[in-house]
């Protein structure tokens, strides 16, 4: 006489639901890093057979904005907080007043837009190395913001509409020759207290 015995089968049935379970249970508590960077096409690269262009930029073409590594903000050798960082650099690209020291404007032919005044503006963004990235984030986001603004109300002034809102390729590429993004950023260096 034989004395085996069969094993015993697992009962499965309820693995389905308590995978399902375990699923919704990470879904619902985990935390997914979702990017904060900042969306920006970098220009292209210099065509070759062409001379570099001149790069002597006058001193009064520069907004100077540097981060040091306690996050505190220095705009033209003046403490600011982030929350001014847009106004100032909206004046200062715009310079509605023709100010003698803010940025020269040459008068170009843009299609689509006619002659209008570019100015030759330019924002220099240095921070140090221990500034913090959401430090760094805010600032870039605040002159960010500036360039979007004079794009909106010189958009709004010829087209009716928002630079986003334009579909017209010709109408977007006058805009973004009219008020170029020009900030120039440098290597992260220790800059000090």
């Amino acid at each position: 006489m034989s004395n085996k015995r069969k094993t015993p089968g697992l009962n499965t049935g309820s693995m389905s639901d308590i995978t399902f379970l375990l699923l919704t249970f990470f879904l619902i508590t985990s935390s997914i890093d979702t990017d904060t960077g900042i969306m920006r096409r970098l220009p292209p690269p210099l065509d070759p057979n062409n001379p570099p262009p001149d790069m002597d930029i006058k001193e009064r073409n520069v907004l100077k904005v540097f981060i040091n590594k306690n996050d505190l903000l220095l705009v033209q050798n003046q403490v600011m907080t982030v929350r001014d960082l847009k106004e100032t650099a909206k004046q200062f690209l715009s310079n509605p007043t023709d100010r003698s020291d803010f940025p020269e404007k040459v008068e170009e032919e843009i299609p689509g837009l006619g002659t209008v005044k570019v100015s030759k503006g330019v924002i220099s963004l240095k921070n140090d190395r221990g500034t913090s990235y959401d430090a760094y984030i805010q600032v870039q986001n605040e002159l960010t913001a500036a360039i979007n603004e004079l794009r909106d109300d010189l958009s709004k002034r010829m087209y009716g509409v928002k630079y986003a809102d334009l579909t017209n390729e010709t109408y977007i590429n006058a805009i973004s020759k009219a008020i170029p993004v020009a900030i120039s950023e440098a290597e992260p260096e220790n800059i000090g207290d």
